[in-house]
């Protein structure tokens, strides 16, 4: 079926700028974009469908490139806690903290953590998300990283977005393995992981390095297995301090390296070379109060690619909405609405390795889209909060929520 959509404007992303065209027009047919321009320019053809866009802004559709979206319970009790002046620490000595939600996810059924899931996935698909990735590593056990990483497939078959599962068994120390991190790896790289993969729910794998997680010499074995699995891999860094896992990620050319607030200046030149994508978490960085800065103009200057990202989970990033993200992406790291957008849409993409059919409005793509009904794009980015008036195609068709 060969549709047209006319009276728009596209901003295309490409090269991470709008890339404006004005008085625009886009032809899709079936799931791809078949033809991208000025209205001036469109080839006369007979068309099955013309939709007409009322002078929107479109883009492409928003990608989340970095979620812990399947988790039981929540931690809000917790958070009010922190206010009231209990520490993190007494918190999580009292049974709080990531153990909590392991202890939450492994007693939730499949079926409930489906259905929680989901009340939370559609808030970001209601805000323009398209494409999500979804990490495990609430589980920390293969039944019940196995049961996360099934919820996030039957997400994809329920909801109308593109969705990535990614393995973060190396996420924390499960209860069974205390004080026995190394046996622990050892058994994600010899049994978990290929099991996992075997049965086709694993996208990619990413761990957690860091001192209270696993070390660069435990993460590196498991980029070892990653790669004997050809699996792509990616990396929570330097969140809390400087252990060289950004550069450990660019040496085994992951798609991305996550958080960065410790990174170096090696670090940065590592992933400048690797083409390994910067995402950066405003919300986390928010939510606890940081005041170490990513090296933004570092990053700038080596040309490294800035993907934005929700990091939406129970205890550090309840973010229910991207755009709110991509405010505080320009408020706290000032990036312009530009480099935002680019953020979540073309350098999301390579941090997930879709570039080649996500991120970008151009012919061949899939055509994933949001008509926006603003006057210039910038808004997206400018408005707080809200249900900013769209609509919203996934390949080709649109959606309603």
């Amino acid at each position: 079926m060969k549709k047209l959509w006319k009276n728009c404007h596209i901003a295309t992303m490409q090269n991470g700028q709008y890339s404006s065209i004005e008085h625009a027009a886009m032809v899709t047919v079936g799931q791809h974009i078949h033809w991208i321009g000025t209205f001036e320019d469109l080839p006369a053809d007979a068309y099955s469908e013309t939709i007409d866009l009322n002078g929107a802004w479109v883009t492409p559709g928003l990608i989340d490139c970095h979620t812990h979206s399947v988790f039981g319970g929540n931690r809000s009790v917790e958070f009010e806690k922190r206010l009231q002046g209990v520490s993190y620490a007494e918190i999580a000595a009292s049974g709080g903290g990531i153990a909590s939600t392991v202890r939450a996810t492994r007693e939730a059924s499949e079926q409930e953590l489906l259905a929680s899931a989901l009340k939370r996935v559609r808030c970001l698909l209601k805000d323009g998300v398209t494409t999500i990735e979804i990490k495990s590593g609430y589980g920390l056990d293969y039944a019940n990283e196995r049961k996360m990483l099934r919820v996030i497939r039957q997400i994809a078959d329920t909801l109308p977005m593109t969705v990535r599962s990614t393995c973060l068994a190396a996420h924390a120390l499960p209860p069974e393995y205390q004080d026995q991190s190394d046996a622990y790896i050892e058994h994600i790289c010899n049994d978990m992981l290929p099991k996992l993969h075997q049965e086709g729910l694993v996208d990619a794998v990413d761990a957690f390095c860091e001192y209270l997680a696993f070390s660069p010499a435990q993460v590196e074995r498991l980029f070892k297995t990653a790669q004997s699995l050809n699996l792509p891999i990616k990396l929570h860094a330097e969140q809390l301090s400087a252990l060289g896992g950004s550069s450990l990620a660019a040496r085994y050319h992951a798609l991305s390296a996550d958080h960065l607030e410790f990174m170096t200046e090696d670090d940065v030149k590592a992933m400048a070379a690797a083409g390994t994508v910067a995402v950066l978490l405003p919300g986390a960085f928010y939510f606890l109060r940081e005041t170490k800065y990513p090296p933004l103009d570092s990053l700038h200057q080596h040309g490294v690619r800035i993907a934005l990202s929700s990091d939406l989970n129970p205890g550090t990033s309840p973010a229910l909405s991207l755009r709110l993200m991509m405010n505080m992406g320009s408020t706290l790291f000032r990036l312009t609405p530009e480099q935002t957008l680019a953020g979540v849409t073309t350098h999301a993409a390579h941090a997930l390795g879709l570039q080649e059919t996500h991120g970008t409005l151009e012919t061949g793509k899939v055509a994933d889209f949001i008509a926006w009904d603003i006057e210039h794009p910038s808004e997206i980015v400018y408005w707080l909060g809200g249900d900013l008036p769209k609509r919203i195609i996934q390949h080709g068709n649109e959606i309603s929520i």
